[in-house]
């Protein structure tokens, strides 16, 4: 895998949620193109201290979502169709993973709050740079 090495996994989920998550990123970043060939299931179990069924349902996951396509003499390879995010908003999201280590934020801390404007939907809870409420 051309991308590097998947972090360690978080206590958060389940470690194949975990996996999933991890590669599903790789993936709609960009970082694993189209076709490029993920690591055998024995391989990610073996670098990430899980058991090869807990590797096995993260790549079904992936597999489940189209992220993937899985062929017995050619492995997992990132299927041709995966959806990738925009140029536009993976920069954003790198600039804005550079700003949050600028000032010493905790990663699952911007994570959290991304997810919380997320869910609520940003346009009902933009407000401008300096602060001030968005108004009608």
């Amino acid at each position: 895998m051309s991308a590097g090495p998947i972090l360690p996994l978080t206590d958060e989920s389940s470690p194949a949620l975990d996996i999933y998550r991890q590669f599903r990123g790789l993936i709609v970043s960009g970082q694993l193109g189209a076709g490029e060939r993920l690591p055998t299931v024995r391989q990610t179990a073996s670098d990430l201290g899980v058991a090869p069924g807990t590797a096995a349902r993260a790549y079904k996951l992936l597999e489940r979502d189209g992220l993937v396509v899985t062929r017995t003499a050619a492995g997992t390879r990132v299927a041709e169709a995966a959806a990738v995010l925009p140029r536009s908003v993976v920069k954003r999201i790198r600039d804005l993973v550079a700003e949050a280590e600028s000032v010493g934020a905790d990663a699952d801390d911007v994570i959290d709050v991304l997810r919380v404007i997320w869910q609520a939907g940003f346009a009902a809870s933009a407000q401008p740079e300096d602060g001030r409420p968005v108004t009608g």
